[in-house]
């Protein structure tokens, strides 16, 4: 699905993906308020830089395992969901992915992951729940900023650096 394909259809309610799908293009929903749900095909390996950026109705989205990556911004400002599965096969989160999802209550990073980049957690103000796993070295400046709901962490061993700012305005942190 090409760069911005469905940009700004902000009457999209629903889509269908065909398994034939290999890439989610950058912007390729990027503004579609009235998607509520997406299915990611099996297929699908790259999800493009700010492909549902701003989908603000989108509450579900159903990753296959032949997903290895999620570009930069690829799911900012979906304000209305709640929750992800991260398929093992994902092995990139890119930065700012997550920023601003407002109602994203809590994530598992899977073992495939090695890096927590900048901002990819950023203004997500109801996260209250993140797990890392052994497999991250580095959390990124900004990764964690502004989350005031999340109340305890578990950094694991395997992290050698935590960036400027990684978890600043964390103020429910104890």
């Amino acid at each position: 699905i090409g760069k911005s394909a469905f940009a700004g259809c902000t009457s999209l309610t629903d889509i269908v993906i065909s398994n034939s799908v290999a890439e989610i293009g950058g912007g390729a929903f990027e503004g579609c308020t009235s998607l509520a749900s997406i299915d990611i095909p099996k297929g699908v390996k790259n999800i493009g830089y700010a492909a549902f950026y701003g989908c603000t109705g989108l509450t579900t989205i159903a990753l296959q395992d032949s997903v290895t990556e999620f570009g930069r911004e690829a799911f900012r400002g979906c304000t209305s969901l709640t929750g992800i599965s991260i398929p093992d096969s994902v092995t990139e989160i890119g930065r700012e992915a997550f920023r601003d999802c407002t109602a994203l209550t809590s994530i598992v990073i899977p073992n495939s992951v090695t890096e927590i980049r900048g901002g990819v957690f950023e203004g997500c103000t109801a996260l209250s729940s993140v797990i890392i796993p052994d497999s991250v070295t580095k959390i990124g400046e900004d990764a964690f900023r502004g989350c005031v709901s999340l109340t305890n962490i578990v950094i694991p061993d395997s992290v050698t650096k935590i960036v400027d700012g990684a978890f600043d305005g964390c103020t429910g942190l104890k």
